[in-house]
């Protein structure tokens, strides 16, 4: 057979395409590897160079002449410059402080050197520190993705919101449910005028369902918007459905734009039975509730969720900037942005955060 042929051929793309993916499979553990062995050089390095400044007494221009020797021996290596010795020698003393086991230690070679930079530029507690270095090793996160969470303040925001889940769940499922909800959610990626609506608040977060989901976190499941469902003779209309692949069990996410009511979580509570009653499957746990609003008063949410029989939170959301209504008219919508530039699609169906948090 004449190799012009073999492309043609199904098995000889199938093999094809089998040794693509072994080959980057082997790249990456070789990523992986070299990205280990390079932070415990940096560890290493850290830890001798501050022993020996303070044996020797060595004066302040002891880093600049290593990068010069360590350069002028390896010309094509980066992290001999001076700036990153310095960064290697305050990353080695900010983690010494916080008094690490050999476990930590090597929880810190798993995530690329650039993540370090971030996290320790941004970060002051070593408990914060840490946990969003345990979140970039289970979550995959690109360092873009951590930066925005560092900066939205994820690690005082999770497991904040009030909950009722203690009374209406068990301990196990629980305890996961309650660190999944956090308080406030920051829609930054929003521009609404200070009176926006519901409407104007659910279509912006449909809109851009991917940042929406970065801001749910890790597990969620865009199901769709204005879910119907019939109990009687009455159509119900869900704000917002997703399913939570750790949770197994569906969200029902009610959107209010105006300080919290106790008949908020009545409502809502309605919802979720009709769910469980409706679309819950053998193997699902009890569908959960997430209340998002304007603000609320914590001693009235506290009293309202704590005799309401299905499992739910509250939580507050906040925008970072919002658009003065005399410019709002002025502005195309993101319909005609997206048609304009070629990137008008549907947002409707499933879509979940994935290992890279988009």
């Amino acid at each position: 057979m004449s190799s012009d042929l073999l492309p043609q051929q199904p098995e000889y793309r199938t093999w094809l395409g089998e040794l693509k993916t072994r080959f980057r499979q082997v790249q990456l553990k070789a990523a992986v590897a070299v990205n280990t062995a390079l932070l415990q050089f940096y560890w290493e390095l850290g830890a001798d160079m501050v022993a020996r400044q303070q044996q020797y007494a060595w004066g302040q221009g002891f880093v600049a002449q290593l990068s010069a020797d360590l350069m002028r021996e390896f010309p094509e290596v980066k992290g001999f410059s001076e700036r990153n010795l310095k960064y290697i020698r305050q990353w080695h003393l900010f983690w010494r402080e916080a008094a690490i086991g050999q476990q930590a230690v090597a929880q810190l070679s798993a995530i690329p050197w650039g993540h370090h930079l971030a996290i320790l530029a941004k970060c002051k507690q070593h408990h914060e520190a840490l946990y969003y270095v345990q979140n970039t090793i289970t979550y995959g996160w690109s360092r873009s993705v951590l930066v925005h969470q560092i900066e939205s303040g994820l690690w005082q925001r999770e497991g904040q919101a009030i909950t009722n889940f203690a009374q209406t769940l068990p301990a196990v499922q629980s305890e996961l449910a309650a660190q999944v909800l956090k308080d406030p959610y920051v829609f930054d990626f929003l521009s609404l005028t200070k009176e926006h609506s519901e409407r104007e608040l659910e279509t912006g977060l449909v809109q851009h369902i991917t940042q929406f989901l970065l801001e749910l976190g890790a597990g969620f499941a865009y199901m769709g918007h204005q879910v119907p469902l019939q109990v009687g003779e009455r159509d119900f209309f869900l704000d917002l459905l997703f399913y939570h692949v750790r949770l197994h069990c569906y969200v029902v996410v009610e959107l209010k734009t105006v300080d919290f009511e106790p008949e908020f979580a009545g409502k809502l509570n309605f919802y979720l039975k009709a769910v469980d009653e409706q679309l819950r499957r053998d193997g699902d746990q009890p569908t959960i509730g997430l209340l998002l609003c304007k603000s609320k008063d914590r001693l009235v949410a506290e009293y309202a969720l704590s005799d309401i029989q299905k499992p739910m939170g509250l939580s507050t959301y906040t925008l970072s900037h919002t658009l003065p209504e005399a410019l709002r008219g002025q502005l195309p919508s993101i319909e005609q942005l997206e048609r304009e530039l070629g990137l008008d699609n549907n947002d409707d169906g499933a879509a979940e955060i994935g290992r890279d948090g988009v």
